[in-house]
């Protein structure tokens, strides 16, 4: 029984505050001992910890810290960035590439070869998997040098003396590696693989940083078009000496990080995409326009989103599914997707099955979630003229749970639960059950009230055991689901009561 289908959803009515929406991290490094210090990078740091402050991020700053700090740092951030609408990383100090990977300088780094890096070290992709935690997006901005300043199994005494000018964030010849972080999560280079990134001079920032406190702070500027801006505005103030780069790909959700102008909706508070969308002031629209003319994918989504709200006067669903099958030519999982339901109902031009499943399967698969989670449906159930086969369905449960589709884990915890999958048992559907919460999903906090009916005792034991062993409850596992359990699925989801 896939009980999510059959779920109704209720309100919460209980008190309660929410947890942090917006959570940033802040890292500055510059004050280093055996590799060129750094001169403006804790200023930068300060200065953009202050800029998302004013915009409502809840921001820890560390400056100047060594390793094991950084990491403390870091998984505290990671764990409460599960809860977070997004999560955003901000470094600026020194940064070096060994053998494909990324690593990030804490100032008190005792490398002899580059063979010493990674243990003296943060990791990108450390940071890509705690941004990647959000429910919504995940950003990182790496204001670090493209070069190695340890050069090439040298010193660091010998490096110190060969990085050259400190009025760039490193020496050496080797950039920073390509990254290719999840779905959802961009990281967003001070400079292109090859370039400098400029530390700035006499006491001001970076003019990667500079760029950033400059758009942050702007009022109705969505996401995607800010990251543009800061592109253009870094060219423009170093003489095209450098180029910010992106990597990896905001999801199809539009977001003001510093909310809405005065007058204006908030786009970021929109109960669903297409109506997201459609608030987006009409000089943004405009520029989704220009940018989808040159293939940007996001913008031809956010484009087909805009026309398929019903309460826009611009409503038009033949117009939305020409958006969607561009961006999904283009090669878009998340419009894919979207095509395959406007093609499978018929909406915006004739009903095509055949072709919705194909559109299905092309999303799923390259690890879409929600995609998987169709499938895993269609499989189940034997939709589309398919027969029903419940192990192909949980093949694709499985998949998407694991892309942390909340839909998925529940599914998936249920069908474990009711004895439907081989090999795993109560102490996997509440990890599951747990994941669900932490990602958002409200149709387990509306369950609360018939768990007991619902799910086997041993499963509810080892969900209390679950949350105890990550804080959340300190009561008695027996499996009652009372007021001391309730109280601790609302806290694991982010809720705190008042």
């Amino acid at each position: 029984m896939l009980r999510l289908l059959v779920l109704t959803l209720f309100l919460l009515t209980l008190p309660f505050q929410a947890l942090a929406e917006k959570l940033a991290l802040v890292i500055g490094m510059g004050a280093y001992s055996r590799i060129p210090a750094l001169a403006n990078s804790v200023n930068d740091a300060r200065g953009i910890a202050d800029t998302l402050e004013k915009t409502g991020f809840e921001v820890v700053l560390v400056t100047d810290a060594p390793l094991a700090e950084v990491q403390a740092a870091l998984d505290d951030f990671a764990f409460r960035a599960e809860t977070a609408e997004l999560a955003l990383v901000y470094y600026a100090g020194h940064g070096v590439e060994v053998q494909g990977e990324n690593f990030l300088i804490p100032v008190d780094a005792k490398v002899a070869s580059n063979q010493d890096v990674q243990a003296a070290s943060i990791s990108l992709r450390q940071l890509e998997a705690a941004v990647g935690k959000a429910r919504r997006m995940g950003v990182i901005l790496l204001d670090s040098c493209r070069d190695n300043p340890f050069g090439g199994g040298i010193s660091p005494v010998d490096a110190a003396a060969d990085a050259g000018d400190s009025g760039t964030r490193g020496g050496g010849t080797a950039g920073l590696a390509p990254t290719d972080p999840d779905r959802g999560t961009v990281v967003f280079y001070a400079a292109r693989h090859g370039m400098a990134a400029l530390d700035g001079v006499g006491g001001s920032h970076s003019p990667f940083a500079q760029a950033l406190i400059d758009n942050m702070q702007v009022p109705g500027l969505e996401i995607g078009v800010m990251l543009r801006r800061v592109r253009d505005e870094v060219l423009a103030s170093t003489g095209n000496l450098q180029e910010p780069f992106s990597y990896g790909s905001l999801p199809g959700t539009p977001f003001y990080l510093a909310g809405a102008r005065e007058g204006e909706a908030d786009v970021s508070l929109a109960a669903d995409r297409e109506d997201g969308w459609a608030k987006l002031a009409p000089d943004q629209e405009d520029l989704l326009l220009a940018l989808a003319d040159s293939g940007d994918t996001r913008s031809l989504l956010g484009l087909g989103y805009i026309r398929l709200n019903r309460n826009d006067p611009k409503f038009d669903a033949a117009e939305a599914r020409g958006y969607f099958e561009r961006a999904a030519e283009a090669g878009s999982p998340e419009a894919q997707f979207e095509l395959a339901r406007l093609v499978e109902k018929g909406i915006g031009g004739p009903a095509d099955p055949a072709r919705a499943l194909a559109l299905y399967q092309a999303s799923a698969d390259q690890g879409y979630g929600n995609a998987l989670n169709e499938l895993g449906f269609i499989h189940y159930q034997g939709l589309y003229g398919l027969p029903a086969d419940p192990v192909k369905g949980i093949h694709y449960f499985t998949l998407a749970a694991a892309e942390r589709d909340p839909e998925s884990q529940y599914n998936l915890a249920a069908l474990i639960d009711d004895g439907a999958v081989p090999g795993r048992g109560p102490e996997d559907a509440a990890v599951l059950l747990y994941q669900a919460l932490r990602s958002g999903n409200a149709a387990v906090l509306a369950m609360i009230p018939k768990m007991e009916e619902q799910f086997e005792p041993a499963t509810r034991r080892a969900l209390q055991r679950a949350l105890r062993q990550n804080g959340f409850y300190d009561g008695e596992e027996d499996g009652a689901i009372g007021p001391g359990t309730a109280a601790a699925m609302r806290k694991a989801f982010g809720i705190e009561e008042t």
